[in-house]
């Protein structure tokens, strides 16, 4: 009998030293994903797991929307402008995704001219990028004001399914909350650039090693992505 719990014992002792060695290969090699920055490779991990949450939350909607026995309200009615003495349908959304596309093409400049260590222009095109995404939240909150005055809740709205306002609130304010916290980390990596603590490699948060840009890089990756979600959403929620 004891025999058979050392051979029991064997393979569970395998498995451990197995993982244990991938443990160690990787604690030893700060360039295990093939020539790919920790911090880099850390941030495409956590974008890829926002992206199952947002691919969670549409499909979701998109479930509800299409189970429910009570008419779905018309976006282009519920999200339409009184301007000129006339409803223009979707006209701020339109330009909410006009601002939040244009901030990502500044975004790409400021990365381009942060490889090429041009301290000024790239602290330049990211405080800019950060007022558009500040200027898209701003946008937001007037939205979620104009119909929270006309009555729409969580649980209620005056125009048909009462799932649209969780959808809404939820799909929009969760995408919101992440455009926040990207226009935070700019303000805060671009303060840095234009300081000049990437040139000599200051201590400090995001500071990385002198002459290295990266973090600028990575923060790209974050605004790109957070682009990317808002064409999803304008295009399941607000077209369809």
């Amino acid at each position: 009998m004891a025999q058979s719990m050392v051979r029991d014992a064997r393979p569970e002792q395998t498995r451990l030293t197995h993982w244990r060695s991938v443990a160690t290969d990787w604690a030893s090699d700060q360039r295990a994903f093939k020539h790919v920055s920790w911090g880099k490779a850390m941030m495409w991990i956590f974008l890829l797991s926002d992206t199952f949450v947002f691919s969670c939350f549409l499909l979701s909607y998109m479930t509800v929307r299409m189970s429910t026995t009570v008419p779905w309200p018309n976006p282009s009615e519920v999200f339409a402008l009184h301007l000129f003495g006339q409803n223009i349908p979707l006209i701020l959304i339109a330009i909410m995704t006009f601002v939040l596309i244009t901030s990502s093409g500044t975004m790409a400049m400021a990365v381009n001219f942060g490889y090429r260590r041009d301290r000024k222009k790239t602290a330049i095109l990211m405080f800019i990028t950060a007022l558009l995404g500040a200027t898209f939240v701003g946008m937001q909150a007037f939205e979620w004001t104009k119909l929270i005055h006309e009555g729409v809740r969580p649980w209620e709205n005056p125009w048909g399914a009462p799932q649209f306002g969780s959808s809404f609130f939820m799909i929009t304010g969760f995408h919101g909350t992440h455009v926040t916290f990207g226009v935070i980390f700019l303000l805060i990596v671009a303060r840095k650039v234009w300081r000049g603590d990437f040139d000599v490699g200051r201590r400090g948060f995001f500071t990385s090693r002198s002459g290295s840009y990266e973090i600028v890089e990575i923060t790209g990756l974050y605004w790109h992505f957070v682009d990317l979600v808002w064409v999803f959403i304008f295009a399941f929620f607000y077209l369809w």
